[in-house]
């Protein structure tokens, strides 16, 4: 089973290139942000204390997503692999899903990440909570809450990756069709 992680700030586009990528890949696409949303959605007690935490623009705890992301990966059949987005959000949560990962025999194949500057990612977000109705994009404070969380919980974890040399910066600016296209060249490179 291949596992790979799509990595970058909020906005960053790996929503929309985990969905193309697991389809033609026949990868489980494992969101913990649509996971999440699906339980504020449905007002389980998961997820009534998720969206008090979401609405802030602060992280789920790391228990409660690696709960999740083991069950998920013990449940899943029919599938070539997994697409990790938006997770592993916290070295931690990095240092358990690759401990997880070796203890059942898998490994962390890539690790693809889309760059994006900040200015865009505050654009995309807004235009994203219109379109969506995303509330926890639609707040420019709450965005920029959730960028900055990122860079200081999330963005530590490229230095962890290059040292393991398996990770591919992307420029992320670019349109969903050229970023797919490189992201297809470095999976099908790997094989």
């Amino acid at each position: 089973m291949k596992n790979f992680i799509i990595f970058g700030p909020p906005g960053a586009g790996k929503g929309s290139q985990a969905v193309i990528l697991s389809k033609k890949y026949n990868l489980k696409h494992i969101s913990t942000g649509d996971i999440l949303r699906e339980e504020i959605k449905n007002r389980t007690k998961l997820g009534l204390k998720v969206k008090s935490l979401m609405d802030q623009g602060a992280l789920v705890s790391d228990e409660i997503i690696l709960e999740i992301i083991e069950s998920v990966i013990l449940s899943t059949k029919g599938f070539s692999g997994f697409l990790y987005d938006g997770f592993p959000r916290t070295v931690y949560q990095f240092k358990v899903l690759n401990e997880f990962l070796q203890k059942i025999g898998y490994k962390i194949d890539a690790v693809i990440s889309l760059v994006v500057k900040e200015e865009i990612l505050i654009k995309r977000m807004l235009r994203r909570a219109e379109i969506e109705g995303r509330a926890d994009d639609a707040d420019i404070e709450v965005v920029k809450n959730r960028i900055a969380t990122y860079r200081e919980q999330t963005e530590p974890l490229v230095e962890i990756f290059e040292k393991r040399g398996n990770f591919y910066p992307l420029e992320g600016d670019t349109t969903i069709e050229h970023s797919f296209n490189e992201i297809c060249t470095i999976i099908d490179g790997l094989d």
